[in-house]
């Protein structure tokens, strides 16, 4: 509750700030539509106090635990269901009364929100107690304790409006803007700020949020859960910590610490399904392949499986051959190269709306895994580096929690 309250003051401890502060430039745009962080984050330790202060859930056998998650999953699943119907009845142009068609499904939306919300609290409180226990049996405690502790909510999440320079990908501005947003709301944002400022603009959805309690998207898939709870949480942990600090100080940092949550979250994701879900845990196992020579001579070449569409590597290659073009100075031939590109995508059945600077400067910070949307930006096969040189994750972690720049990374694994 101490970090909460010190949090809380530090969003709203603002003075007025400068009009000639860039970031200040794009909130022109966006400050009747921007998320409200304070009063979601005070609802929301509320419900974990109260959760707390009823001791859960130790009071609860393991089985019964792993009950009340899977009932909390078939609910959301079931809202999430629901939504979608009720938002495809609400944009058909052919229902002239919405309210009458759409009365039964709101009525069982209204009881699965009922039951949600009593099921949530615990849920999330065994969710946060497994997640607890793995991370203090790897090392990331102090007196056997996570501090801060682990605490998220399941919520509909903001949407994060991105902004870098035309000329090069840096993220210059990451603003949470209103869940509900529509698309064309998006849209005419990214134009406006686009436009006035001169800059590449993307509004991206995103899967959690680094407040406290942190914000995890609503989700039925429990291992991508576990990992985004993980990865949260490793966000607050930086907080405490040099390189949480200095989060927004430099590209080089930003990635830095991200990569290293995507990595320590995922690790941390696993350990928990191992221990508690081993159900859920990947076969190990795979059938013998069976190798067959490619027929050259085929008279329909056309008629041949192709291999699959390799997303990361496609995306590696389109972000090189843009910073390419970006560095010399090409930037309408770069913009129209990554539009381009985001046909071959489309082509290829993932639906991007868009490819540009901004989109880069978001995703290409999430650098966990070789390839991507990082290109050649050397600070994450650093981090990753740092990783398998480490005797252990908790080893890791604090190793790289107390960086305040990308020199000492390069020299802590070149040494």
């Amino acid at each position: 509750m101490t970090i909460l309250l010190v949090i809380l003051a530090a969003l709203t401890g603002y003075s007025n700030p400068s009009l000639t502060n860039p970031i200040e430039k794009v909130r022109a745009h966006t400050r009747s539509l921007e998320f409200d962080y304070v009063e979601w984050m005070a609802n929301a330790a509320v419900v974990k106090a109260r959760a707390a202060s009823v001791n859960l859930p130790y009071t609860i056998d393991r089985q019964t635990q792993k009950q009340i998650v899977g009932e909390y999953l078939l609910t959301t699943q079931s809202i999430l269901d629901k939504e979608n119907q009720l938002s495809r009845l609400y944009a058909d142009p052919s229902i002239t009364d919405k309210e009458a068609a759409t009365e039964s499904i709101r009525e069982e939306l209204a009881e699965l929100y009922a039951r949600q919300t009593e099921l949530a609290p615990l849920a999330e409180a065994i969710l946060q107690d497994q997640v607890s226990q793995v991370v203090a049996e790897i090392g990331l405690t102090a007196a056997g304790q996570p501090i801060p502790n682990i605490w998220y909510h399941a919520t509909p999440l903001p949407m994060a409006l991105i902004v870098s320079p035309r000329d090069h990908i840096e993220q210059t501005a990451n603003i949470s803007v209103d869940t509900d947003l529509t698309l064309d709301q998006q849209i005419k944002l990214e134009e406006d700020v686009a436009q006035d400022l001169d800059v590449s603009s993307l509004v991206v959805q995103i899967g959690g949020v680094g407040v406290y309690p942190t914000m995890v998207m609503r989700s039925t898939n429990l291992p991508w859960m576990l990992n985004t709870i993980a990865h949260e949480w490793i966000h607050n942990y930086l907080t405490l910590r040099p390189l949480g600090v200095l989060y927004a100080e430099t590209p080089e940092l930003r990635t830095m610490n991200e990569t290293t949550a995507s990595i320590a979250g995922d690790e941390i994701g696993a350990l928990v399904i191992e221990k508690y879900y081993p159900e859920l845990k990947p076969s190990a196992s795979f059938p013998d392949l069976e190798l067959v020579s490619l027929p050259f001579d085929r008279p329909d070449p056309g008629s041949l499986v192709r291999p699959p569409f390799d997303f990361r590597a496609q995306m590696h290659e389109t972000r090189i051959n843009a910073d390419a073009l970006l560095a010399e100075g090409r930037i309408e031939e770069a913009e129209a190269y990554m539009e381009e590109r985001r046909q071959v995508f489309l082509r290829n059945g993932y639906l991007l709306r868009k490819i540009n600077q901004a989109y880069f400067a978001f995703h290409g910070a999430y650098a966990d895994s070789p390839g991507g949307a990082a290109g050649e930006d050397p600070v994450g096969p650093a981090v990753r580096a740092l990783r398998e040189q480490s005797n252990s994750l908790a080893g890791f972690v604090k190793t790289m929690s107390w960086m305040w720049s990308f020199e000492q990374l390069q020299k802590k694994v070149n040494r």
